[in-house]
């Protein structure tokens, strides 16, 4: 079957890529964002839509500014902050990255899309690749090429936020035990650099919090943590299953190139909005500077390549 088409999302122009159980929607001009991922044998749409338009404010801007739905990719950072190495020492890098803001030039064939983008501040070419090696599974195979003479240090995180309802359940590798808090709404988790444990965490009041077990949209929490663990080989998954209907979304990626998990639960603590994300990472917590000290961040060598893929599997009963 031809699995890729094109059509339009609120006025902008879109790629869907289907077969006869999934099907993902990708709009290239808003930093190749994926709008829409669906199974296709239950309906269930797995990504959270805000309420604002599709769009955002350009290059530099805040991500809340825009419509902050959707799966997009952070890269080369997800903080706003300063690049830590010669010779870009300093260089600012914009809240969520540089490439979720910006079109992304693209071409489809009738078997796969193909998207790349190069960087505004540093001599970089991100570059995805979306196919189907099975009807129930999206692969997106990813490069990173370093035009520069120099190392490149950098994160990427996936950042699928997904619609979720009360008492769904999250899967990760059994050795991921212990995590390191990022961002913690009311301080339910403790500061930045906090360790809890994992899934039974501690709250601030001394109740006990099941991180394992998605909570209802009470608007007061929302968290960011990273497990505090490298993923091990053979552990390079993650996933999320509704209980009262058998379904689940299973992510899968290479734990050599990709070695790090966090995860983001909003359940309205954060402008109101209920979802929550699984992020497989190249690189641990948000800020570049502070993973390149503490020895955790993704870096290739000048003039070379990294490479990893993500994939993305519909399951139901």
């Amino acid at each position: 079957m031809n699995q890729w088409r094109k059509t339009e999302v609120d006025g902008w122009d879109a790629w869907v890529g289907e077969t006869e159980l999934i099907a993902v929607t990708i709009v290239p001009e808003l930093g190749g964002k994926a709008v829409s991922l669906q199974n296709r044998k239950t309906g269930r749409e797995w990504l959270w839509r805000s309420d604002k338009p599709l769009g955002n404010e350009g290059y530099g801007s805040s991500f809340a500014a825009g419509d902050g739905s959707g799966w997009d990719e952070m890269f080369p950072g997800i903080n706003a902050g300063a690049y830590p190495l010669a010779p870009w020492q300093g260089r600012a890098i914009p809240d969520h990255g540089e490439v979720w803001s910006r079109a992304w030039e693209h071409q489809a064939t009738s078997s796969a899309l193909s998207c790349r983008i190069g960087g505004v501040q540093f001599p970089y070419v991100l570059e995805k690749r979306y196919t189907f090696p099975a009807a129930d599974t999206l692969h997106i195979e990813y490069t990173v090429t370093n035009l520069s003479g120099a190392p490149f240090a950098f994160l990427w995180a996936a950042h699928p936020l997904l619609q979720v309802r009360e008492g769904m359940k999250l899967h990760v590798p059994p050795e991921l035990t212990e995590i390191e808090v990022s961002y913690s709404e009311e301080g339910r988790l403790g500061a930045f650099g906090s360790k809890q444990l994992w899934p039974l965490a501690s709250g601030a009041t001394g109740e006990q919090v099941d991180l394992s077990t998605v909570e209802s949209n009470n608007g007061r929490f929302a968290e960011k943590y990273y497990f505090t663990s490298r993923l091990g080989p053979g552990s390079g998954y993650a996933g999320i299953s509704d209980p009262a209907t058998g379904e689940a979304l299973m992510f899968r990626f290479p734990a050599d190139k990709v070695p790090y998990l966090a995860i983001w639960a909003n359940y309205g603590g954060f402008g109101g909005n209920y979802h929550v994300a699984l992020e497989p990472a190249t690189g641990r917590m948000d800020e570049l500077a502070h993973a390149f000290r503490q020895g955790e961040a993704a870096v290739v060598p000048a003039r070379s390549g990294y490479r990893w893929y993500l994939e993305a599997k519909a399951v139901c009963s």
